[in-house]
């Protein structure tokens, strides 16, 4: 399963046709538009030319960024070098992002997400994300257009995608747990944290951010997952069983 392409809040509808047209380029075909999104019309088609009209008909729109990772159990980030200095761990290149997807199973759905030209991902956004992928452009420039970023990073899996062939097939691993399970267990521990006083000041959600990002790298499986949670249930009786 190729993975389907995420533009987050996009402003522009050229580069929404461009994008659609590299992912066309580059054997993709999910594209998913994160409301607010610029509509799609004649500009975004003229800009997609043929080869992208059919992916900017098919183009799923969804109600917000949670709505969209719904359907992936993997979700790879995206921001500038800029962007890069604000991450708790060090980005990895597009060369270096089919390795890291190689490390799933075949099939597992896979989002790559792109932010809005204007600002990017947010922090809280990011941290949902793993890996966070960076292209080293020049520190005098250090951001890139929306379809270039996308078309780089399509490129780069279309690569590796003809390097590997049809005769390599992926070692037996278990996919990351869905994405929306993820979140269901972090929303959860989160109330533990509070419920154990670890909420003490105002630093208390950029904590709940890096502790997301941490399961975020880790893509634990779903087996991993409702481990988590069984254990968050112990401890959240444990914790009425004393309040008794």
């Amino acid at each position: 399963m190729k993975p389907a392409v995420v533009l987050v809040r996009p402003s522009e509808e050229g580069n929404v046709g461009s994008a659609a047209r590299a992912m066309a380029n580059m054997g993709l075909d999910e594209l998913v538009l994160v409301e607010p999104a610029v509509p799609v019309g004649d500009l975004a088609r003229a800009f997609a030319t043929h080869a992208g009209l059919a992916i900017l008909e098919r183009a799923r729109r969804a109600a917000d960024f949670t709505a969209a990772l719904t359907p992936f159990r993997r979700a790879v980030g995206t921001t500038s070098t800029r962007g890069a200095r604000i991450l708790a761990v060090p980005p990895v290149a597009p060369r270096e992002l089919p390795a890291v997807l190689a490390r799933d199973p075949d099939g597992t759905p896979t989002a790559l997400v792109f932010g809005p030209e204007r600002s990017g991902l947010e922090r809280e956004e990011l941290a949902r994300l793993a890996p966070i992928v960076t292209v080293p452009c020049a520190l005098e420039s250090p951001t890139l257009n929306l379809a270039q970023s996308v078309l780089i990073l399509a490129y780069e899996l279309r690569l590796a995608e003809l390097a590997a062939g049809a005769s390599s097939p992926r070692p037996e691993t278990e996919p990351p747990a869905p994405l929306a399970e993820l979140d269901a267990f972090m929303a959860q521990f989160e109330t533990i944290l509070r419920r154990v006083g670890f909420e003490r000041n105002t630093t208390f959600p950029g904590v709940v951010r890096d502790l997301r990002q941490i399961f975020a790298r880790a893509a634990p499986t779903d087996r991993e997952v409702a481990m988590l949670r069984g254990a968050c249930r112990r401890i959240e009786r444990a914790i009425d069983s004393d309040a008794r």
